[in-house]
């Protein structure tokens, strides 16, 4: 595997920004790794990070370029600081930057596939959000998404985390997200109307004692009235790296990565 940082310049948010990268490389003499490749033009998991973090994170607390080795697959990491994948109130256009700007830019500069089969995204908490926010409202995109103990009913969950509110303010202002493109639970309802749209398939994992348990079971009882295919996991854990390092292998496990 290559493992690429890479610092660019954005026009979008008119400065210079980065993304961490792991391309697939055929070798045959590697000891200890199985490597493969597959075609000119790889398969991409989109993989956001969390409030906290920024690109560089599930390298440095996961084996992700070890699990992704012997599947073919490259793993594209931006970075959008603490912005909850959203064109800012108060800031910068980081969901225009992530949607439309980066995949242009990460393909311009590396061999990666443009077809909705060979494309996937996940993310863990603020990124879960965005994984899914990104798969609904542009299902046209992306095959599958996963989200790891993520914020999947922000419209609710905001009202309660007074500690955050500067920031909620900064991304969304006075915005009732309520009933909005930023609202999951309203994107579910929203696409499952929208006449012979592909949808994604979904999966969704999250700790029972993790404190964002109750909002995933809330977005997990609404995808169900859909006809969103779901896969859902719920079981021990909470809002830390081993879980999120055990999980990200079930989801690669579970990514749609076989040739039809």
């Amino acid at each position: 595997m290559a493992l690429i940082q890479c610092q660019f310049y954005s026009d979008v948010l008119s400065l210079s920004t980065s993304m961490t990268v792991i391309l697939p490389q055929q070798t045959t003499s590697q000891i200890g790794m199985q490597n493969k490749q597959m075609g000119d033009k790889h398969k991409t998991l989109f993989l956001l990070h969390g409030f906290s973090d920024d690109d560089t994170i599930w390298t440095r607390r996961t084996s992700i370029e070890r699990y992704v080795a012997p599947l073919g697959l490259a793993v594209v990491m931006p970075q959008v600081h603490q912005s909850f994948y959203t064109d800012m109130k108060y800031g910068n256009r980081y969901w225009t930057f992530l949607t439309e700007e980066l995949p242009h830019i990460a393909r311009s500069f590396f061999p990666l596939s443009a077809k909705r089969e060979d494309n996937f995204v996940a993310g863990l908490s603020m990124g879960g959000y965005g994984a899914l926010k990104w798969a609904l409202r542009h299902p046209e995109k992306f095959a599958a998404a996963a989200s790891l103990s993520g914020a999947v009913d922000m419209a609710n969950w905001i009202k309660q985390e007074g500690h955050l509110d500067n920031v909620f303010q900064l991304i969304y202002g006075d915005e009732d997200l309520k009933n909005t493109e930023n609202d999951l639970l309203w994107l579910l309802e929203k696409g499952d109307k929208a006449p012979e749209q592909q949808k994604p398939a979904i999966y969704q994992c999250c700790g029972t004692e993790d404190f964002l348990f109750e909002s995933n079971v809330t977005f997990k009882e609404k995808c169900e009235q859909t006809s969103y295919e779901l896969t859902t996991d719920f079981g021990p854990g909470v809002h830390d790296w081993q879980y999120w390092d055990d999980k990200i292998q079930d989801v690669l496990k579970w990514l749609p990565l076989e040739e039809k």
